[in-house]
């Protein structure tokens, strides 16, 4: 598995195809998020485990880090790092709670915004903006962000990306491992006691959020170190149809043990899969285009799920209503997804870096 890439730290390239399978992740959220609210038995859901998807993305945010970092961290100081991040993530955090607020003042189907004072809902939006947990709303199981609860795993990511500032950056290999033995004992803990690895999202299963990027994170940081490599000719859809396994695989009674496996040793493999291989030259622009798309994907989409989870407690639509109504569903969000890409997302972050330039040469 040690395969050596020599020259990565030279030539710098762009692993499109962790980009595409980061769409593809993305994707299965969106999905999983509609199928739960149809399939309240965890057993019947054909993509029940589609939730694991957040973990993936702990595991590649980690590779990303590490290469995108690593070799310039100290040089660039962590002002700027942190300065870079925020600008990377906190776009869209400030448009998932604006358009969780409208969802909620708004929803057609759920008068439940009529419970709560002015203040409150003022409280909520603004612990939403600045990602401070407030695990208030009793009928949204007690979200960390009752507006946006996609917000919990970027919580998680800002705590990851201040740890990597402060210590992982200096940490060694052999260090490095020792922490990834003892989240993976932790995580272990989680999974078996909870009975799966579904936590982190709620104030009761808080700190699961913890283990669960403490191990994905640390994974993926030292899988980019080591430079492992496995190199394949899979290529972008031989390795979708790979990722897809682990978000459709049945329930086999051992769920704890099942995704535990998974995010231990299954997406690690992925990742280096990812880095092995190429994409054909057909299939780069989708890849491309796929992982630009996912963060704006996942960061908007939960609006719609509260609406249409609403519409379906009300109404109870049957499986011929909501054969189309999922879909197009699903299809709008993405559309919306692209179009918070060119017309807010890229052209904010683009005008800030120029701006936190500008300030820079100035000083």
């Amino acid at each position: 598995m040690n395969v050596h890439y020599p020259r990565l730290l030279e030539t710098k390239p762009h692993f499109e195809i962790l980009d595409g399978l980061r769409g593809i992740a993305a994707l299965a959220i969106v999905i999983f998020h509609f199928m739960e609210w149809v399939y309240t038995d965890h057993g019947d859901n054909f993509i029940g485990h589609g939730f694991l998807a957040v973990d993936f993305f702990f595991c590649l945010s980690g590779f990303v880090t590490g290469y995108a970092y690593d070799d310039r961290i100290k040089q660039m100081g962590r002002r700027t790092f942190f300065i870079s991040r925020l600008i990377r993530l906190h776009p869209l955090v400030i448009l998932g709670a604006v358009l969780g607020l409208l969802a909620f003042v708004f929803d057609p189907f759920s008068s439940n915004v009529t419970h709560y004072s002015i203040g409150l809902i003022v409280l909520l939006f603004l612990s939403t903006l600045f990602m401070i947990p407030l695990p208030v709303m009793e009928e949204r199981a007690f979200n960390l962000f009752g507006l946006n609860a996609p917000s919990w795993s970027l919580f998680w990511e800002y705590v990851a990306n201040l740890f990597y500032a402060w210590f992982l950056c200096k940490l060694n290999r052999r260090w490095l491992t020792v922490l990834i033995v003892l989240a993976a004992v932790w995580l272990c803990t989680v999974s078996y006691r909870r009975g799966n690895l579904l936590g982190g999202w709620a104030g009761e299963n808080f700190w699961d959020g913890c283990a669960r990027i403490s191990y994905s994170f640390s994974a993926g940081l030292l899988i980019f170190r080591a430079q492992w490599s496995i190199k394949n000719r899979l290529g972008f859809l031989g390795l979708t149809g790979l990722l897809l396994l682990a978000f459709l695989m049945p329930d086999v009674g051992e769920d704890w043990l099942a995704e535990l496996l998974v995010v231990l040793l299954y997406f690690p493999l992925l990742v280096c899969l990812g880095v092995g291989t190429q994409s054909g030259k057909r299939l780069k622009k989708w890849c491309v285009l796929s992982g630009r798309i996912s963060y704006p994907l996942y960061m908007t989409h939960y609006a719609v799920i509260w609406i249409f989870g609403n519409y379906y407690t009300r109404f109870h639509r049957g499986a011929e209503t909501l054969f189309w109504i999922i879909p197009i569903a699903i299809f709008g969000l993405v559309a919306f997804a692209y179009l918070v890409m060119v017309a807010y997302d890229t052209p904010v972050r683009r005008y800030l870096t120029v701006l936190w330039k500008a300030k820079r040469s100035s000083q």
